[in-house]
């Protein structure tokens, strides 16, 4: 595992850059083929390639992931792969190389692979627009999904997710001299900080819901009164309801001064994950995993879009470490092995099963 952890590290794969994006599927392409046999087949995407492989059969269970990561080329060469203390360090290690790795070493203990079918999207960093499709049609026909991001704090897995999406609020005022006739300019840095006060007091933290300005700019000169200035808002959310109150709201804000307009752009991108799409599962992982944690958790995944269309989805079976995005990101060496097995437990429990693992699945 380690050494295929290595060879996956070792070829970098920013989101949005094709050519990367295409060295890494083929890369992940042969590891997938290596150990478990058959083709691993490369999806086009305007994104950059996907990888496919099949066990064959009916599909039960879809092994979900993504190759891309948030590192610049270059970072390799400033934070090379190494393995020291027990842990596993490099660009993409935890988020989510080491889960990949573990999940094809999980499938390869198991006799039989059919019924099984892996996913590896290059766009899932930057919102998988263009794997997003794929996803959810290869999730309704598996019924059943795990997905191999990174493990909560203390290796605990994610049961449910909140909804993400970002949202930008462009404001369109009208420039002046500053000295000379301000009173003649629309002045956009003034009316995009009425606007910050407003998107912020959208929060409910009771709610589980967060909006967060992140981003902002405005002006051109000291001596200009800003004819444009651009805001960028965090949106995340618990509930659908919630969902559908703050994207009302982004489309219902109003200008304050006279003579200013809005543009709002963006939505809430990624769908809530509820705890009840991965109950099922989790059950199963206890049952293998005895003390495993379930923890529900503000970032999302790919594993939203299945959980949303009412599949069995179950997250966080990737590594156990952490420091996703970040230079100290890291990976618990002595966990693989335990993790590979959970998979390979999971997979046989849920292609053996006779009736769907979760209440939501047989009403689909």
């Amino acid at each position: 595992m380690i050494e295929d952890l290595r060879t996956l590290v070792e070829v970098e794969s920013p989101s949005r850059d094709a050519a990367a994006l295409k060295r890494s599927a083929e890369t992940v392409a042969g590891v997938v083929e290596e150990r478990l046999g058959g083709h691993a087949a490369l999806v086009a995407s305007p994104a950059g390639p996907h990888v496919h492989w099949s066990g064959g059969g009916e599909p039960r269970v879809l092994i979900l992931g993504h190759h891309d990561t948030v590192f610049p080329l270059g970072t390799l060469g400033r934070r090379p792969f190494r393995v020291a203390d027990g842990r596993a360090t490099g660009p993409g290690v935890f988020d989510m190389l080491g889960g990949l790795v573990q999940a094809v070493h999980g499938l390869a203990a198991l006799d039989d692979l059919s019924g099984v079918e892996i996913l590896v999207t290059a766009d899932e960093e930057v919102g998988s627009h263009a794997s997003r499709a794929l996803i959810e049609e290869r999730a309704l026909a598996c019924g059943t999904v795990l997905v191999f991001e990174g493990a909560a704090d203390g290796g605990g897995l994610k049961t449910g997710r909140k909804g993400c999406g970002t949202f930008e609020v462009t404001v369109t005022g009208r420039a002046a001299h500053a000295g000379l006739e301000p009173e003649a300019g629309v002045n956009a840095l003034v009316e995009a900080a009425h606007q910050v006060l407003a998107i912020a007091a959208l929060g409910r933290p009771a709610l589980g819901t967060t909006v967060t300005p992140t981003v902002a700019s405005a002006g051109t000169l000291d001596n200009v009164v800003p004819a444009e200035a651009t805001i960028v808002v965090d949106v995340r959310v618990e509930s659908a309801a919630e969902q559908d109150r703050v994207e009302a709201a982004f489309a219902s804000l109003a200008p304050h001064l006279d003579g200013a307009r809005l543009t709002v752009t963006g939505s809430v991108g990624r769908p809530p994950m509820p705890e009840s799409a991965a109950a099922g599962l989790f059950a199963l992982a206890e049952r293998l995993l005895p003390g495993v944690e379930a923890r529900a958790v503000g970032g999302g995944s790919d594993g939203n879009f299945t959980a949303a269309l009412g599949v069995p989805t179950l997250d966080g079976l990737g590594a156990v470490g952490g420091g996703a995005h970040a230079d100290h990101e890291y990976l618990v060496v002595d966990a693989m092995t335990e993790r590979a097995k959970l998979v390979t437990g999971l997979v046989r429990a849920v292609r053996d099963a006779e009736r769907p693992v979760d209440g939501d699945a047989a009403t689909r």
